[in-house]
């Protein structure tokens, strides 16, 4: 960067720092639907006026105040934005995973420290928020949170041992986790079927349009090594299916007839979806959800957004097994920025396949 730009000052990354870790690099950060930025660093959050370079509110330190940040590599999502009548409902943030203060330095010394095994869970959107923490069924350090168009949040890869950087992690966690947001503490989380291949440093995942997860990556070396290490360089990809998936959910499964692929759509706009679904389908069990396409890189996927549109209009038969949903697009491109977006048709949370349209 060229000295003579006007580079702006963010005290927050400094006042966040760890002097023998950092463990506030890849911050988490969000498009909060009023236009300014949540961001997390380490274990401390603000909502932020990029604008004016102005911090605009400060959050509680999660509870514990251990860091989440790496090397310390958790994750995070926005969980989804639920559309009422043109404004958002509640605004809630999910921090999953990470490693707890001193492990990098132990790493480097050949020591490796369990993970976090934590999540912590805040209404952003209340006036006086509050963290609630969670526990997950196993700890994770570099795990990928991803958005599934039901809006449950998948977590997957990563190790439970030590941090992130060259040859750093330890124990691989095969066994991926769903969680459920709507659901009651406790019963939140639950656990899939593991894969065979560890995914540690690196690694990735990302949502394809018929509801799969593209699992891909992972290289704990500063150079590709396939031989003589304990995790070789990963080129492989593999799909992992949520159990919506399942064949014996495939009656509840719908699929989208209108709008067609590639439609362009404005803001509070009304939309008809046309589907189609095996059986008598109750409106209340339907729901239309837009997901923002994510990249993903250090176990955060940036990007990533789902909104569940307003479908208050009345649904309707419109012949055998055909039914017809109207939905009101998100008011602003700040609750669902300008870009393309995968629209599902959700039926007792079950997804349909995604079909691709831009917002605009």
């Amino acid at each position: 960067m060229s000295t003579n730009e006007n580079t702006p000052s963010f005290p927050f990354l400094a006042q966040t720092n760890d002097p023998n870790a950092e463990n506030n690099l890849y911050p988490f950060v969000f498009l909060y639907p009023d236009g300014n930025l949540f961001i997390f660093a380490n274990n401390r959050a603000i909502l932020f006026d990029y604008s004016k370079n102005q911090v605009i509110k400060t959050y509680p330190t999660i509870p514990g105040g251990q860091p989440r940040n790496y090397p310390s590599t958790g994750s995070a999502v926005l969980l989804p934005l639920r559309m009422t009548q043109g404004t958002v409902a509640a605004v809630e943030v999910l921090v999953c995973g990470g490693a707890p203060k001193g492990a990098f330095v132990n790493a480097n010394k050949g020591i490796f420290d369990g993970a976090l095994d934590t999540c912590g869970r805040i209404k952003i959107s209340d006036p006086n928020p509050q963290w609630a923490m969670e526990t997950m069924p196993s700890a994770r350090v570099m795990g990928d949170m991803l958005l599934l168009p039901n809006g449950h949040v998948l977590i997957i890869n990563g190790v439970s041992a030590g941090v992130a950087g060259w040859e750093l992690g330890r124990n691989p966690v095969l066994s991926p986790v769903v969680y459920q947001p709507d659901k009651q503490v406790g019963s939140r989380f639950e656990v899939q079927n593991p894969s065979t291949i560890p995914r540690v440093y690196h690694s990735t995942a990302v949502l394809l349009r018929d509801g799969r997860v593209l699992v891909g990556g992972s290289n704990a070396h500063d150079k590709y090594q396939f031989t003589n290490v304990l995790y070789p360089t990963e080129l492989s990809l593999e799909a992992f299916s949520p159990s919506y998936l399942d064949s014996n959910s495939s009656g509840f499964r719908p699929t989208i007839i209108l709008p067609v692929k590639n439609t362009r759509i404005g803001y509070g706009k009304q939309v008809v979806v046309v589907f189609t679904v095996s059986g008598i389908v109750d409106p209340s069990s339907v729901s239309v959800t837009m997901v923002a396409p994510s990249f993903n890189t250090h176990s955060f996927s940036m990007n990533q957004r789902l909104i569940v549109l307003d479908g208050s209009q009345a649904s309707k038969i419109i012949g055998r097994s055909r039914y017809q949903f109207v939905v009101t697009t998100p008011p602003s491109g700040n609750v669902a920025p300008a870009g393309n977006y995968l629209l599902y048709v959700v039926h007792k949370e079950i997804p349909s396949s995604g079909i691709w349209v831009q917002m605009q």
